[in-house]
């Protein structure tokens, strides 16, 4: 072993360094600095130092404040040094499990360090509020966040808590809010309204959870919390928009509905008026859809405005309908609201296109009980309706009370049955078109085709035209089916390959329509821009209409005889005028009435009457068809009488005509074009 020299001994301090089992060590009267150690022993000074950190090494201090070392110390470490055998296997062992044990221990920290700080990271950058608080609710700890949820720094908050913030409307929902977390131990997704150190509103969603010690006491609060100011305001204006009128702004049916069963529930009384402007479609068809809405906008403001004085909630519906509900409010009540309103509407002057004024609006008004004339929804709803149709039918201009022993009461739910079943069958595209062949009857040959319509019902069966036309022409949508019913019919003939052919299709056109000077602007740009020969298109008009508005008929008549279209006077006979006015019409077919073929074979005056209609026709270049043909009787007597044509079921019954399907973009588009 090298020989250790001593360099100026110096006495040993008085306090001595602890051994790592905790017990003092004194130190020998020769001690030497870490540098001499390592030039005694040769082993690298690191290496000594690093021993000197884990403890390996014990060391004691000179009244210098330097680290010493014992000779003891350093005669077990140049044994172990020198290789020569002299250090004891006991030593090296418990070297070795001394490095083991603190190497152990140092990884544990190091895993435990490394965890802290991937925790400290995540949490302070995290853009969520991670907070915690003592018992009683007072922040012990807020991240960066903290300063967007309430404006103030992380340590401008502790001490504080989140009612120190609250906005007044919050106060009682967020003591709910501490309660439910003491009752339950967690509380989550709980949104508060907060007011931030600026002055800025602010919803926020908190989860939270109490914290307890091992005896079940809580010591403190902990969760997390989010700005989601957007998204519940968001959520806010979708509600609004389901509860009201995007024209208007006023509330809608489903918010009047909810209003109606929290006012029956309630057990009060009270009054329900429905309230429909009068000829509102004039203003939609001569002045547009547009000037329409303004209208409807403007109605909506003076009935607003009224309400104030009679206390009562309006409610848009939709097109021209208006509602008006007045808790508390009987008879005479209902009645003067109805009346005020009626009166509102009346004075009120709307400045349509090109500076028109329309001053001689007015409505009709329904009016109904509550819970006498319905004790739910769907019954006070309805009744109220029956009400104002039966204002309708009696003239319009006027409110009147629902009554159940009106003798109009049945035609009115019959009226308003149709009207829902017909503009559900116009929304959802349920009409159907069928045909039926007429033949040229002296060899049955079908020679053209005859369009009829269809309702499809909820069952998958078929509404037959008897139940509905008229109904429809007098609750103004006969013009929309009749759109409806040829535009279907012009995509069937591009699809089909049937354009440009021989074959013609006849088609059913209402009075209603043919007197209407905007529906006929649409319908004539339909057919110019359908790509369809004119040539192939009939279009029937019953006698009766025809006789009814001849200037307006024969106008028609002549419009789309110019673009190539044919035309068919459809049940000729049926009137006592025909034969005076037939000449003035220039059409190519006369269809006689059914009802004379039908007896034809029985019946000695039908035989004359159908053969002076055969007669004239052929006197005037007119191609004579006749309907209901079903017995081969009645057949061979029209065969006699000359008729070149006929239909029934005699030939075939009406068939399905399959159209492809049409997009309601394109329907509304050629309705306004």
């Amino acid at each position: 072993m090298k020989e250790i020299r001593h360099r100026n001994p110096r006495p040993a301090a008085a306090a001595n360094r602890p051994s790592d089992k905790g017990a003092e060590v004194s130190a020998p009267e020769t001690e030497y600095s870490i540098q001499q150690v390592s030039e005694m022993l040769a082993i690298p000074i690191q290496k000594l130092r690093r021993w000197d950190e884990l403890g390996v090494l014990v060391a004691g201090r000179s009244h210098g404040g330097h680290r010493r070392y014992s000779r003891e110390l350093i005669d077990r470490l140049a044994a172990s040094a020198s290789g020569a055998g002299t250090a004891s296997d006991k030593a090296n062992k418990e070297l070795a499990t001394i490095r083991k044990s603190l190497a152990e221990k140092r990884r544990i920290i190091q895993l435990l360090l490394e965890s802290e700080n991937r925790y400290r990271d995540l949490v302070e950058t995290s853009h969520d509020l991670i907070w915690t608080t003592d018992a009683s609710g007072r922040f012990t700890y807020l991240n960066a966040a903290a300063f967007t949820i309430f404006g103030l720094a992380p340590k401008d908050l502790i001490g504080r808590c989140f009612f120190d913030f609250e906005a007044d409307t919050s106060h009682i929902s967020n003591r709910r809010f501490l309660a439910t977390l003491k009752k339950s131990g967690e509380i989550k997704h709980y949104v508060a309204r907060l007011v931030t150190a600026r002055g800025e509103d602010r919803w926020i969603g908190i989860n939270a959870r109490v914290v307890q010690d091992d005896n079940g006491a809580t010591f403190g609060l902990r969760g997390t919390a989010r700005d989601i100011t957007e998204e519940h305001l968001q959520t806010l204006r979708i509600e609004h928009l389901a509860l009201h009128d995007a024209l208007t702004e006023l509330p809608n049916r489903h918010s009047l509905q909810r209003r109606i069963e929290t006012a029956l529930q309630s057990g009060g009384v009270g009054a329900l008026l429905f309230l429909d402007i009068d000829h509102f479609k004039y203003v939609n068809d001569n002045l547009g859809h547009r000037m329409g809405d303004q209208l409807i906008v403007g109605v909506g403001s003076v009935l607003r405005d009224a309400m104030r004085v009679v206390n009562g909630e309006l409610f848009r519906l939709g097109g021209d309908e208006f509602a008006i509900l007045l808790a508390g409010a009987l008879r005479k009540e209902a009645i003067d609201a109805a009346e005020h309103a009626l009166e509102a509407v009346r004075r009120y002057r709307f400045q349509g296109g090109d500076n028109k004024v329309i001053s001689n609006l007015a409505a009709s008004a329904g009016i109904a009980l509550y819970p006498f004339h319905g004790a739910d929804v769907l019954a006070l709803m309805s009744n109220v309706d029956i009400a104002m149709y039966q204002a309708k039918d009696l003239g319009r201009n006027r409110h009147i009370l629902f009554d159940q022993a009106s003798d109009s009461l049945r035609s009115t739910h019959r009226r308003i049955h149709w009207a829902k079943k017909l503009r559900d069958a116009l929304d959802e595209d349920r009409l159907v078109l069928f045909q039926q062949p007429v033949v040229r009857l002296k060899n049955s040959k079908p020679v053209h085709h005859e369009i009829l319509v269809r309702i499809r019902d909820d069952n998958g069966g078929h509404i037959l035209p008897g139940n509905f036309i008229e109904i429809a022409e007098s609750l103004g949508l006969i013009q929309e089916i009749d759109m409806r019913v040829v535009e279907k019919l012009l995509a069937y003939l591009r699809s089909s390959g049937q354009a440009d052919k021989k074959l013609r299709y006849f088609v059913n056109l209402s009075r209603v329509s043919i007197s209407d000077q905007h529906w006929i602007k649409r319908f004539l740009a339909m057919l110019r821009g359908s790509g369809v020969n004119p040539n192939q298109l009939v279009f029937e008009i019953t006698e009766t209409a025809a006789m009814s508005e001849i200037d307006v008929t024969l106008t028609f008549i002549r419009s789309l005889k110019e673009m190539g279209c044919r035309f068919a006077l459809d049940d000729f006979g049926a009137g006592f005028s025909s034969f005076y006015y037939l000449k003035r019409f220039d059409v190519d077919y006369l269809k006689i009435d059914g009802s004379f073929i039908r007896d034809l074979a029985t019946d000695e005056g039908s035989r004359i009457f159908v053969r002076a209609l055969n007669d004239v026709a052929h006197g005037l270049d007119k191609q004579v068809i006749a309907e209901w043909v079903e017995t081969p009787e009645a057949l061979n007597l029209l065969l006699g009488m000359g008729t070149q044509f006929g239909q029934g079921f005699l030939f075939q019954r009406p068939v399905p005509l399959i159209v492809p399907e049409t997009r309601q973009e394109d329907v509304r588009g050629a309705s306004a074009a």
